[in-house]
């Protein structure tokens, strides 16, 4: 069942996506930094735990679990060290995520040569 709820709540993040890209003039990127906004604001209201609780992967690996890594982060360092929480919290929490994703980028392209004329 748990993996029933991953992929219809995956699902419906990557449809709405979608369906902003085919019908409105949205580019990618300004629907990324929604996914981003809309999680940390959903963290922020307490809805996106209950939906992490139900969906597991299918609510944390979108741009909105990214957008609410982010809150907790910063909700963690302000009730640990108070207003200077709000500039490191975010970092603290995605440090691990933000390195690998550059390790494997800078890896990989040394395996790979880019397709791009010169």
């Amino acid at each position: 069942m748990d993996y029933l709820w991953a992929f219809l709540i995956g699902g419906l993040f990557c449809a709405i996506g979608q369906v902003l890209m085919d019908f409105t003039k949205l580019t990618p990127a300004r629907i990324l930094v929604a996914y981003v906004t809309g999680g940390v604001l959903l963290g922020a209201l307490g809805l996106y735990k209950p939906l992490i609780d139900l969906s597991g992967c299918g609510a944390t690996v979108p741009l909105t679990g990214f957008g609410y890594l982010l809150y907790n982060g910063v909700r963690e360092q302000i009730d640990k060290i108070g207003f200077l929480g709000i500039f490191t919290g975010g970092l603290t929490a995605s440090a691990a995520g933000i390195t690998a994703a550059m390790t494997f980028a800078f890896i990989f392209s040394l395996f790979f040569k880019s397709s791009a004329k010169e």
